[in-house]
């Protein structure tokens, strides 16, 4: 009969041990996503599919073309990053230059080249 005992209580503690791993890292879990959505929404990295900050709309169309065409007068075989209105109503694209460099080029309403970041 104690042999059974202390078999249960063996058992009972193991069962204790997964639930308590099984909560902590379903907190752990909601945490680190909560964390991840926390971040992506609070400002803008270099991917392509990074969002835009909130005052910044990407630029589709005719506007996207005219943009891009800008650029890459200025800077041949770069490439493109993302491209989108800026906080004050202008142009940003975001590119990596033929020599690897990272650039933010802003441009005009005329799609003049108007400064780099």
């Amino acid at each position: 009969m104690t042999v059974r005992t202390f078999s249960a209580r063996k058992a009972l503690a193991g069962v204790s041990l997964v639930a308590c791993g099984l909560v902590a890292g379903g907190t752990l879990a909601a945490v680190g996503t909560a964390s991840a959505a926390d971040s992506t929404t609070a400002g803008t990295t270099s991917s392509s599919t990074s969002p835009t900050r909130a005052a910044e709309t990407a630029l589709t169309g005719d506007t996207l073309a005219k943009v891009k065409a800008a650029v890459l007068a200025k800077y041949a075989g770069a490439t493109f990053d993302r491209v989108e209105t800026d906080n004050d109503g202008v142009y940003e694209a975001h590119i990596v230059t033929k020599a690897g460099d990272r650039v933010t080029v802003e441009l005009d309403k005329a799609y003049a080249v108007s400064g780099t970041e």
